[in-house]
């Protein structure tokens, strides 16, 4: 097929990296690798446009311009479409060209019409949600909202995922590591995250906030902390008040090497406050780590509580304290979470063998685009 592609949040190619630039680049490889030719469309980002009409002149010749592009197509695909960002261009040229319109990533709530900023998102991403032939969800809780909007025909789940290939564990890697770190036989407590001054600093407070309680009791772990951004200094500052001697910055670490960061840390603990799944959490249980992350937003979907990690009430510091403390007590409950953490993974979360299923779904889209079109 030739598909033409968007990303409304951010395009192909940029912004800053996030988990779902990272799927929906992914996304496009894989359909380019499975012979499929994908045609970079509408690259141009619709975050809160509405709120800003310097852009429409933009975003009219960005549409003109994608209807030259999508001439010829089989199918547009758009990923990632909700109130922040909503498909302005995928809608209109799927109609002007008469191709069938499918959303991966499509997210819907109601609550978001009740607020004068998000209420024109609201409205027009429920448009384009409306205007598709088929809008896959990647997490249940969109796909239970969207159960809301749109008859079951046309809508499907397809669960996020990884390239679990890519994450396992390495044993040489975590002797070199943690022969680098120093930390002997100390288990070691990993955080993975941006340190964006939003909800991720806000998580990695809450940690090091909830792990200082800890040193004040003489528990022996160190902290390891992956990643940079704008938040550096002040979670440094907090780090060496709380934390003397006991957490490392590794700054940012290739997305290629991380499975050697994950495979030398013995307890992955992020709280992940708002996390709509968290790629981070597929990744350490690949890599056969444990879990300790609030119970609540998508993180029950990506970690099994008392399955492969533990999830805690949010905002609870003293209980996600003695959740990490429980872990790093328990060598033997470490590793058979980490084990169900591994397969849990591999059997729901694999990303090549979730992404056939969505190949398959765009694949009968057309078909039935195509048989209608003969018989009408």
């Amino acid at each position: 097929m030739r598909i033409a592609y968007a990303m409304p949040m951010r395009p192909l190619g940029q912004g800053q990296p996030s988990g779902d630039l990272h799927l929906g680049t992914g996304l496009a490889e894989f359909l380019h690798g499975r012979g499929h030719e994908v045609i970079p469309a509408a690259r141009l980002s619709t975050r809160f446009i509405y709120w800003r009409p310097w852009r429409w002149p933009a975003l009219l010749a960005e549409a003109g311009r994608s209807l030259d592009i999508a001439r010829g197509a089989d199918l547009w695909l758009t990923y990632h479409a909700y109130y922040k960002a909503p498909d302005l261009i995928g809608p209109w040229v799927s109609r002007k060209l008469n191709l069938p319109y499918v959303i991966l990533q499509g997210a819907y709530a109601t609550k978001h019409r009740k607020r004068l900023k998000s209420w024109p998102g609201f409205v027009l991403n429920r448009r384009s949600l409306n205007a598709a032939d088929l809008v896959i969800a990647n997490k249940r809780r969109d796909h239970e909202n969207l159960g809301r909007l749109l008859p079951p025909e046309r809508l499907a789940y397809v669960p996020a995922g990884i390239r679990s290939a890519d994450f396992r564990f390495d044993a040489a890697a975590r002797a070199r590591l943690r022969r680098e770190w120093n930390v002997g036989e100390t288990p070691v407590v990993l955080a993975v995250a941006m340190f964006r001054a939003d909800v991720k600093r806000t998580s990695l407070i809450f940690l090091i906030e909830s792990l200082g309680i800890l040193a004040r009791q003489g528990v022996p772990f160190t902290l390891v902390l992956a990643g940079d951004g704008p938040a550096r200094p002040e979670l440094e500052t907090l780090a060496a008040r709380l934390l003397p001697g006991r957490a490392r910055f590794l700054g940012k670490v290739a997305r290629e090497r991380l499975f050697e960061v994950y495979s030398a840390a013995d307890v992955f603990a992020f709280p992940g406050v708002n996390e709509a799944l968290g790629l981070v959490y597929l990744e350490a249980q690949a890599c056969g780590l444990p879990v300790v992350a609030f119970k609540g937003w998508g993180v029950v979907e990506a970690v099994a509580g008392n399955g492969t990690g533990l999830l805690t009430p949010p905002g609870d510091q003293a209980a996600y304290a003695a959740a990490v403390a429980r872990l790093l007590a328990a060598p033997e409950e470490r590793r058979a979470l980490g084990r169900a953490g591994r397969e849990r993974v591999l059997t729901g979360f694999d990303l090549d063998k979730n992404l056939l299923r969505v190949e398959d779904l765009l694949l009968a889209v057309r078909e039935r685009h195509t048989a209608g079109r003969a018989g009408s």
